[in-house]
């Protein structure tokens, strides 16, 4: 038998190399980014984010620096607190997601941060519509997405959420409620357009509320428990 000559080494090696190159190139394209996690000492652009929103709702009262200090630690275990998460005071996917921040582990940002608002937004309506009929939650939704284009409110869905004082379910524990079925379908639906208020901005329950200047505003209309207006 002939041995293999020097060539025909060299172009085995060299397929053998490329193999390899294509395979962990492939493998760099279909494997998810891993979601990214901010704690103390962290800096950069989210981090900034973070503290921004965080002073936006209440939590924070230090500095929009970027920097992951030890009062960021605790504006984050205090939000944390109040909506039902693990108070370890480190900014992983579920916090991240739950104010709104984009995290970039399996989606486009586009997608990424419709996802974010969806939650939230079938979080506060199973808090505030679960048992009320189905349009009556997809209005709820209506009138978050119509605060967040009117220049009153935050212009994000996190921002007019969490804007203090503004939903009663984040003070009485019905946000960290288990979030109903029916509310995603119906953030989805109002997401899509669907908004049975026709442009409220502000929505309660006569029976319920002790707010009295909610009764001076515009009453649209009225759909199970709770009145329109804007």
């Amino acid at each position: 038998m002939m041995a293999p000559s020097k060539k025909l080494l060299a172009a085995l090696a060299a397929v053998f190399l490329l193999n390899i190159l294509v395979i962990g190139g492939v493998q760099s394209l279909t494997t998810p980014a891993l979601a990214a996690v901010y704690q103390q000492g962290s800096q950069g652009e989210t981090v900034r984010q973070i503290q921004t929103k965080l002073k936006r709702w209440g939590y924070y009262e230090g500095e929009v620096d970027g920097i992951y200090g030890s009062a960021t630690t605790e504006a984050v275990k205090y939000f944390q607190r109040r909506n039902g998460l693990t108070a370890d005071g480190i900014a992983g996917n579920a916090t991240l997601q739950a104010m709104g921040i984009s995290t970039g582990a399996s989606s486009s940002g586009s997608e990424s941060g419709r996802d974010n608002d969806l939650y939230l937004m079938a979080r506060m309506i199973s808090a505030e519509a679960r048992g009320e009929p189905y349009e009556g939650q997809v209005a709820v939704g209506a009138v978050i997405l119509n605060r967040v284009r009117h220049p009153s409110f935050p212009n994000t869905v996190s921002g007019v959420i969490y804007q203090p004082g503004a939903f009663s379910a984040l003070l009485d524990g019905q946000y960290d409620e288990p979030i109903a079925e029916s509310a995603y379908r119906a953030a989805q639906d109002a997401m899509n357009g669907w908004d049975p208020t026709g442009g409220a901005i502000y929505y309660y329950n006569p029976a319920k509320t002790t707010n009295k200047w909610i009764y001076s505003r515009p009453v649209i209309g009225k759909i199970g428990n709770h009145v329109f207006a804007t």
